[in-house]
């Protein structure tokens, strides 16, 4: 019983990793509607970060990745999504957010309906993702915990 569970777990893993970047309209930092396959060039991979105002992780793991980000950029080309999934009475604290922590490299977007959060089926926040040029998931993790960004640099140095 516990080998069936587990090759079901297993199972639902590996699709969740062959998955492929959704196309839902979302909010970017300029308060553009944008649709989220055009995140996908076919030249850089990516990392896809669901997170909240109210989500200390998220944030501890964001503030992670735009330190290490200038040294890792000379290593892979690649960009950072940060998904805000607060709703729109809390946009403005996400704004607010994003500019005092400095992500100005990220591309910020606003997932104010979830749609987003839903078609990946993002049900914990932080939630991450290292996405290929064409769009695949390759990577997931949920939660965070100090070193985890590695995994990240390590997921896109395999894309190389």
């Amino acid at each position: 019983m516990k080998k069936f569970i587990l090759s079901i777990a297993l199972l639902f893993v590996s699709m969740a990793v062959m998955a492929q970047v959704p196309s839902v309209n979302v909010e970017n930092g300029k308060g553009e509607v944008i649709n989220t396959s055009s995140l996908v060039d076919g030249k850089t991979p990516m990392i896809i970060s669901f997170w909240a105002t109210t989500c200390k992780p998220c944030i501890r793991e964001l503030d992670a990745i735009n330190d290490a980000y200038p040294d890792w950029i000379e290593e892979a080309d690649f960009r950072v999504v940060a998904v805000s999934t607060d709703d729109s009475r809390f946009s403005s604290q996400a704004r607010a957010l994003v500019e005092g922590h400095g992500w100005s490299d990220f591309t910020v977007l606003y997932d104010k309906n979830q749609a987003l959060m839903r078609a990946m089926n993002v049900t914990l926040t932080p939630q991450v993702f290292v996405v290929d040029k064409n769009g695949k998931i390759v990577y997931s993790h949920t939660g965070y915990s100090p070193g985890n960004e590695e995994e990240l640099i390590e997921a896109i140095m395999k894309l190389k």
